[in-house]
């Protein structure tokens, strides 16, 4: 029995086996804070969270790309945009392998947040209260985490060719 005790008080169970995950882009904290507003800063870089129904993008309805805040890698497509009701701008799903999934325990109990996968900034946390019509999914995103880049059509009669 004591050598069974021995072995688990020494088992690798007990050291985290995560690693710290590098980003292609990385910034002094200096840097960032030079590049994004206050607000920006404390939601992107140290995990905040912005006041609900405060985001302009919470309401848009625009056809477009959110894209990150802070490197401009693309997030998300309008068309998986959903009303929650939250307050926050929300979505089904990510453009595939740009938004990291991560485990936070900052309120005492385990939730999925998540980052942008280029430079590792806080965008919010998904949940599994989203349309069941599509993934299920919610992502709930701080609207200052996102830009918004909106499609182009073009006119059909500005084309010239015959």
């Amino acid at each position: 029995m004591t050598l069974l005790f021995l072995v688990n008080c020494s088992s690798k169970a007990q050291t985290p086996s995560k690693e710290l995950k590098t980003y292609k882009i990385e910034k002094t904290d200096t840097e960032w804070k030079n590049q994004l507003s206050a607000i920006q800063y404390y939601v992107l870089r140290q995990a905040g969270t912005e006041r609900p129904f405060t985001s302009a993008f919470n309401n848009n309805k625009n056809k477009g790309t959110y894209i990150c805040a802070a490197c401009k890698t693309p997030l998300y497509k309008s068309e998986h945009k959903f009303d929650s009701g939250t307050g926050w701008p929300s979505f089904d799903r990510a453009i595939e392998d740009n938004v990291e999934l991560d485990v936070d325990y900052k309120i005492g109990y385990a939730r999925t947040e998540l980052k942008c996968n280029t430079c590792g900034s806080h965008l919010g946390h998904s949940f599994n209260d989203g349309p069941s019509q599509t993934t299920g999914k919610r992502h709930c995103i701080n609207g200052v985490s996102l830009d918004f880049i909106a499609e182009v059509k073009l006119n059909q009669s500005t084309d010239k060719r015959q």
